[in-house]
């Protein structure tokens, strides 16, 4: 593995690791005006949400790293401490890369990249009527990482109000992620669209405690058809199966299986650990173990 020092590489290369490295990462659109009330657009992919209580969101408008100059959005936020941080979904990929580009102060990216300004309800910056979710913050601080090419400036936005999309909503009223159909940053010139093609479900073990990898049989922990996602998979249940239901499903599901291979061993612990596999693929996480914890159970 190779291994570096930032303090010995380049701001650009630094930045390259960075950036490719930890991605995708989402992107807040930030809307903001200055003391004579001129609106900036600009967006930024050092951004996340940090707190639901209150409801707070972080970008960070980084200096030039060739320049070492401030943007426009943190200058300011720094005059009228207020931003709307929209969300960017894939039918406006293109535009909003076109408001990235460096105008000068007194250039509306509202006009330059076609998006249609939206008055915000409590503070000044407009929001971006194309935006599938728009979030109209006050700035509660700014966090300066340094003065010279590349520092983080750390806008902390608290959200006093949003906006969803209608259309956006499930009937239960929360924001189907498959329809919003946002787009993340990646390294370089690359972004991630989150659709029905690439994104997938993970059941997070909130109110439930998994037996964990150390508790699977060795034997199938050292699988080699197995991978680490699929032991996660096997892990993360409250615990095994019974006997009485793995002989019942050996008996009824697996019958052909052992009747096929009862004289090659090998061959049928592989042949189910391959079932096992592909029915973590299809979530079927109890019939997984089932399969395999019928090879050693009777």
């Amino acid at each position: 593995m190779a291994s570096f020092t930032p303090s010995e590489m380049s701001i650009p290369e630094v930045h390259g690791f960075l950036l490719t490295a930890v991605s995708p990462r989402p992107i807040a659109f930030a809307s903001t005006v200055d003391k004579e009330g001129n609106p900036n657009l600009a967006p930024f992919s050092f951004f996340n949400v940090f707190s639901s209580r209150p409801p707070v969101m972080i970008f960070s408008p980084a200096r030039s790293g060739r320049t070492g100059k401030t943007k426009d959005t943190l200058n300011n936020v720094l005059e009228v401490p207020e931003v709307v941080i929209n969300i960017v979904n894939y039918p406006m990929v293109h535009q909003m890369s076109l408001a990235s580009s460096p105008y000068a102060p007194d250039v509306n990216e509202f006009e330059k990249a076609g998006f249609t300004p939206v008055a915000s309800e409590t503070i000044k910056p407009f929001r971006v009527k194309e935006s599938p979710a728009q979030f109209e913050c006050t700035v509660r601080e700014v966090i300066s990482l340094g003065d010279h090419g590349g520092a983080g400036q750390l806008v902390i936005a608290e959200v006093q109000r949003f906006h969803i999309h209608d259309d956006l909503l499930t009937p239960e009223g929360k924001l189907d992620p498959i329809k919003l159909d946002a787009v993340a940053r990646n390294g370089a010139n690359w972004y991630t669209r989150a659709n029905a093609e690439t994104m997938f479900e993970v059941t997070k073990p909130i109110t439930t405690i998994g037996i964990g990898l150390d508790q699977i049989p060795e034997d199938i922990r050292s699988s080699h058809i197995l991978s680490g996602n699929d032991l996660g998979q096997l892990g993360n249940v409250e615990e095994l199966p019974n006997e009485t239901d793995v002989n019942e499903y050996k008996l009824i599901d697996l019958s052909e299986v052992f009747m096929d291979l009862e004289d090659e061993p090998a061959k049928l612990e592989q042949t189910l650990h391959q079932r096992a596999k592909d029915l973590l693929a299809e979530g079927k996480v109890d019939e997984a173990w089932m399969t395999l914890l019928a090879f050693n159970n009777g």
